[in-house]
């Protein structure tokens, strides 16, 4: 069924006045979660988490088997919002650009940004990691970078994983947000918001700080799952995306409402026992194997997403924003480049092909590329060595820590996993990703060169 609204046009040349009827603008919940991996979900193949909630999510709308965000938290927000690799962002004066979690400069437009002229009402609950760090003095975070100067009509919102503290705009008013569950806290305001802009067209974030340690949940899921506590926490998750589902529902936006749900990076393997599993892929957060940014992404919109689908082709956290304006109508930024692609063809179950690449960076380095069912590592440098390039090797399996020596090709139709090195058998293959490589670091980016259209402030 479809929602329409009524516009009437008065007509100069006739006495009276016509009406015509106008589709609706859609609503947009994205559900984040941080740190999950790829198969920490029943409909990606977790053998012992349950998550019905998220699998009928799956089984009414479409999942996709190649999605891409970043190696780990920040990036990740960036990317997602601005439609644009992290390395390509502006960052606030006091941050170099080389950090791992950027403050993002007010000059970048984020997807509320893009929306608001059309009358969008936007809101976020959760984490949000792009006005800096505390840690170790590297980094100030900075307040007026939160989310109500990014475009968020309201927010309700912690810094960190921590989120601590939680603050309603620019006023902190929880000190501790980790009593009862923050799972449920951010939940309930999405759901408080929806009931307030029922009638509005809508954007709404929801960034779950779990399962990034540490991990917290309630007695209502605490020692139910099969999988420890990280399990209990990811049921838990699944619950309350159940409640967000039954209030659209119940509210009467279902037939207009895209519904998304993701997760920021891979699993944070350090972490064991309480991290995830990113089988059958390689790896984990921090790195630029499989592992580490291949996420799960299912979306659901009854009679405009095809339910019990599945898409192969190669898609990011990037391409949000390019196809959110697609869908609305809105105007995307022309003074800047954005490097998402319009998958809104894709969504809707009619395009079954997409000619496009995607870049693996690792902070600020340039890893590796994709295109097609071909993935192009190279092979680390002596900046890669240095004090501030090694930080990633802790946070993966032993196996993976080695530094890459040799330009390394993976067919990843073949060899999901990437543990056969055909470099040597496809050296036209191998030529035609090295290109694509130099265009990325000219352009975008890589390690201490700005690139051609990277935005400072």
């Amino acid at each position: 069924m479809k929602i329409l609204t009524h516009v009437c046009l008065s007509l100069a040349l006739l006495s009276g006045s016509i009406c015509v009827a106008e589709e609706a603008k859609p609503n947009f919940i994205v559900i984040l979660t941080d740190d999950q991996g790829y198969q920490d979900l029943g409909c990606y193949g977790s053998p012992n988490i349950r998550t019905p909630r998220i699998d009928q999510m799956a089984k009414e709308g479409m999942k996709f088997t190649n999605f891409y965000a970043q190696t780990v938290c920040g990036p990740a927000r960036a990317a997602l919002l601005t439609g644009s690799y992290p390395m390509r962002v502006a960052r606030a004066a006091h941050d170099d650009g080389l950090m791992p979690h950027p403050a993002m400069a007010l000059s970048e437009i984020t997807i509320p940004e893009m929306l608001k002229p059309l009358g969008y009402k936007t809101g976020m609950a959760g984490k949000w990691d792009l006005s800096g760090r505390r840690a170790k003095g590297i980094l100030t975070f900075r307040l007026n970078l939160g989310p109500i100067h990014q475009g968020f009509d309201t927010a309700f919102w912690g810094e960190t994983s921590s989120c601590t503290p939680v603050r309603d705009g620019d006023t902190t008013v929880l000190k501790n947000p980790n009593r009862p569950s923050p799972t449920e806290l951010f939940t309930n305001k999405a759901i408080e918001f929806l009931e307030q802009h029922k009638d509005d067209p809508f954007f709404f974030y929801l960034a779950h700080p779990m399962p990034h340690t540490p991990l917290v949940t309630t007695k209502q899921f605490k020692g139910k799952s099969a999988a420890g506590l990280y399990g209990d926490v990811i049921e838990e998750l699944d619950f309350h995306t159940g409640r967000l589902l039954d209030k659209v529902k119940e509210l009467g936006l279902d037939d207009n409402t895209y519904i998304i749900f993701s997760s920021d990076n891979g699993p944070w393997w350090v972490k064991q026992p309480h991290a995830g599993s990113a089988e059958p892929l390689r790896s984990a957060k921090t790195s630029t194997y499989e592992g580490g940014l291949r996420v799960p992404f299912i979306i659901r919109a009854p009679g405009k997403v095809p339910a019990g689908t599945t898409s192969d082709l190669l898609c990011a956290q990037l391409d949000l924003m390019p196809t959110i304006a697609t869908l609305t109508g809105a105007k995307l930024p022309k003074d800047r480049v954005i490097d998402g692609v319009d998958i809104s063809g894709v969504m809707a179950g009619e395009q079954t092909e997409l000619d496009r690449s995607f870049f693996y960076y690792q902070h600020q380095s340039l890893r590796a590329v994709r295109k097609g069912d071909w993935k192009l590592h190279l092979p680390h440098t002596k900046l890669d060595k240095t004090k501030e390039g090694k930080t990633w090797q802790i946070h993966v399996p032993k196996k993976d820590r080695p530094y890459i020596e040799e330009v390394t090709l993976y067919n990843l139709k073949e060899d999901i996993g990437e543990t056969t090195n055909v470099a040597k058998q496809h050296p036209e293959k191998v030529a035609e990703l090295m290109k694509l490589l130099d265009y990325a670091k000219e352009d975008i980016g890589y390690h201490d060169v700005i690139g051609e259209n990277a935005r400072r402030k």
